[in-house]
């Protein structure tokens, strides 16, 4: 099967030299497909932040037609990390309830510049004329959602108006709430893509991506669209957010600080007896929940080593994916991995423990786990150009499919 670290295991008794059409690589500034650039055909970028608040995403995506539907094939990426002053100003105005108007202002501004600097930088470092590129999708980074109460409502900034004026290129944004107001929770939206590129005539899997948040899609044998997505709970956050407080350092390499400290099952099964974990689907969740100020309050009473929080974190993490798996879809065959979380070693092999079938990476089937979700929002532009649906009214709840999106026409492309 496919390794999670970089090559291949042979474990399951597979051939992925068949298998498998990418290396996992780290995230480097830049990464080109050979053999995808001569196809000249109309290309999309897809543009993600996610909740991990770590960088940008981009892809340069063209689709490969095939019998069973158009597959993408990765021609170059691009990740652009952000600035430690540029991170802590993010956290500042994001899962907030109160924040600073000329400051949520500015960042759209400069959150929208640097999309399209992104993207001017891929375009240049892939050497592809811009006339072959067809658009821009911009998932932006979300500052807030909140898809509860009378009036549900998801921000993201990242200004699609500045994006589409400085690459010169169509931009489709602001894709959630059209969900919203067809009733939906507005996410998760990548289980669309994940039915189309992941699913099986053959048999169930589950497709999990680690971010911040983790959000699990079950795709049920042939389905359109008996499919599932939801929010299982926390994913790469609470980890994160521990480890700056204790080790100074953005997240823990590989999970092995937290992979030497002790589980308190007390403390687990306290975390795990959080209301959001016992609602039905859909059900979406965010930062703005799982919180520093949920951990502490969890924590009143608890006087424990900083590293056995970080293992009963760990084990938080872990167990809500693979339980909700066993609850939502209990007769999966392989479950799929995708999101920085596949880089934590120590996360990875524990949800392997758990489960009662293979655990492989998205790699295995085309789309390096690193960069689905960028991948995801170019299709997700796709279809919107194609005046298509790209929600599943089964994952976010909403009343029927519905166009995602807001199109902004193209402007004179920025000049380095």
């Amino acid at each position: 099967m496919c390794g999670v670290n970089g090559g291949y295991s042979n474990d399951s008794g597979e051939n992925c030299e068949v298998r498998c059409r990418f290396f996992i690589h780290a995230k480097l500034p830049a990464y080109f497909h050979p053999l995808a650039a001569y196809n000249m055909n109309q290309h999309y970028i897809g543009l993600m932040s996610g909740t991990s608040l770590d960088g940008i995403d981009a892809a340069l995506v063209w689709f490969e037609r095939q019998d069973n539907g158009d597959r993408p094939v990765i021609v170059a990426v691009r990740y652009q990390p952000y600035t430690a002053t540029l991170r802590e100003r993010l956290r500042a105005v994001c899962f907030t309830d109160t924040i600073n108007l000329v400051e949520y202002g500015q960042l759209d501004c400069l959150m929208g510049q640097l999309f399209a600097e992104t993207a001017n930088d891929l375009i240049e470092a892939a050497g592809i004329d811009r006339q072959h590129i067809r658009a821009i999708g911009s998932h932006g980074q979300t500052v807030y959602h909140h898809p509860h109460g009378q009036h549900p409502f998801t921000l993201q900034i990242g200004d699609p108006n500045r994006i589409a004026e400085h690459t010169g290129l169509t931009t489709v944004a602001d894709f959630r709430r059209r969900d919203m107001a067809a009733g939906g929770q507005g996410a998760p939206l990548t289980p669309a893509f994940h039915e189309a590129v992941f699913g099986s005539l053959l048999e169930n899997r589950v497709v999990v991506n680690i971010g911040g948040i983790a959000n699990l899609t079950c795709l049920s044998a042939g389905s359109d669209s008996g499919s599932a997505g939801f929010d299982s709970g926390p994913g790469n956050t609470l980890l994160d957010a521990w480890a700056r407080q204790h080790l100074g350092q953005a997240y823990d390499p590989g999970g092995e600080w937290g992979d030497s400290g002790q589980v308190v099952e007390g403390l687990v099964s306290q975390l795990l007896a959080d209301p959001y974990f016992a609602r039905p689907i859909p059900r979406s969740t965010g930062q703005e929940y799982f919180s520093m100020g949920w951990l502490q309050n969890h924590l009143t009473g608890h006087h424990l080593p900083a590293v056995d929080v970080q293992a009963s974190l760990l084990e938080l993490t872990v167990r809500s994916i693979s339980e909700a798996i066993h609850r939502f879809q209990p007769d999966t065959r392989e479950v799929l991995l995708c999101g920085g979380g596949v880089h934590n070693r120590a996360l990875v092999r524990r949800i392997r423990e758990r489960m009662h079938c293979p655990v492989v990476t998205t790699a295995c089937y085309g789309v390096e786990p690193d960069w689905v979700e960028a991948v995801a929002f170019a299709w997700l532009a796709r279809q919107t150009l194609a005046g298509l649906p790209g929600n599943l009214p089964s994952v976010t709840g909403a009343r029927h499919p519905v166009v995602l999106g807001s199109i902004h026409a193209p402007g004179t492309p920025f000049r380095h």
